[in-house]
């Protein structure tokens, strides 16, 4: 009886040790496969501040936080279980899948910058969104929850590809662990992003005369901050997106435009000291260009040609 009680206390030892390895091994792969998705990431980042910029102060944190649920419900419930069924049963699908994405956020990009050329930009910035009312606030968490579906599907399929060699239940658990880690992540920093102002307020009123100075300089200094981050946001789209339209082609079998691309990268990549800068420039620069040419033509498409098209006159 004793041996047979200790035979079992050691087979769930045992069990416990397996557990515990394999915890730490969808630990290490999660951690992996969120790195490899680093540049989306900061991509992510970089977007969201545009959709929460001209609200009210109040309203700041709920909208994140909208969107942030948003995001979550995207990986979870749609992009997880889409990619692993389509990775198991039909992994040639993904790569379309991806690029109409990236046709969508080169889109996304190519407008913007089409509505600042064409003057609707200002038409659009002239109410502040608060004024706008319950519907623009939902306009503009609905348009931040698409752009985010894009990206996150772009981080996911990136986390997929890097633990694709797991078992389907590891591979589930492990891209679980990323989407909650990467949403938590993005919106904290874009949370502190759009608050910093608030922050500043704090301090200036401090006693303190450096946390004051600080405080002032954070105030003065926040409009900017997110001005230039609304341009990397859209500057974000369009490389996003070309690069996912430049592996995909790749991916499909016409191999030119990328290896044009890393012939460039070559040519700068062994400049002593800036050669890995001038590679990862050359290479943001190349799909944010693809990125642009295609988003352009999408919006001619959808916005410039039926403009221009006059109606047939009656006789």
């Amino acid at each position: 009886m004793a041996g047979g009680l200790a035979a079992l206390l050691d087979d769930i030892a045992a069990i416990a040790k397996l557990a515990a390895a394999s915890v730490d091994d969808v630990s290490a792969a999660a951690g992996r496969a969120s790195a490899k998705a680093v540049g989306v990431v900061i991509d992510d980042t970089a977007v969201t501040p545009r959709y929460v910029h001209g609200f009210s102060p109040a309203r700041e944190l709920p909208i994140v936080w909208k969107i942030a649920k948003g995001s979550l419900r995207n990986k979870l419930l749609f992009i997880l279980p889409a990619a692993l069924l389509l990775s198991q049963f039909v992994p040639w699908l993904l790569t379309p899948i991806l690029m109409v994405g990236g046709t969508y956020l080169a889109f996304e990009g190519a407008e913007k910058i089409w509505e600042l050329i064409s003057g609707h930009a200002k038409e659009h910035t002239t109410v502040p969104v608060a004024a706008k009312g319950e519907d623009s606030e939902k306009s503009m968490v609905g348009g931040a929850i698409r752009t985010d579906l894009i990206l996150s599907t772009e981080i996911m399929v990136i986390a997929l590809n890097e633990v694709s060699h797991e078992p389907f239940l590891a591979r589930t658990i492990i891209l679980a662990v990323v989407a909650l880690l990467i949403t938590a992540v993005v919106y904290g920093v874009v949370a502190l992003i759009v608050k910093m102002d608030d922050i500043g307020l704090h301090l200036a009123e401090r006693s303190s005369r450096a946390a004051s100075a600080i405080g002032r300089g954070l105030v003065k200094a926040m409009p900017k901050v997110l001005s230039v981050l609304s341009t990397v946001g859209i500057v974000a789209m369009l490389w996003v997106g070309g690069h996912i339209l430049l592996v995909g082609v790749d991916d499909l079998g016409w191999h030119a435009p990328i290896d044009l691309l890393h012939q460039l990268e070559h040519l700068v990549d062994g400049v002593p000291g800036v050669g890995g800068f001038l590679a990862w420039l050359i290479d943001t620069l190349g799909s944010a260009i693809v990125g642009a040419l295609v988003g352009a033509v999408v919006v001619a498409i959808m916005h410039v040609i039926p403009k221009r098209k006059k109606p047939v006159a009656a006789h």
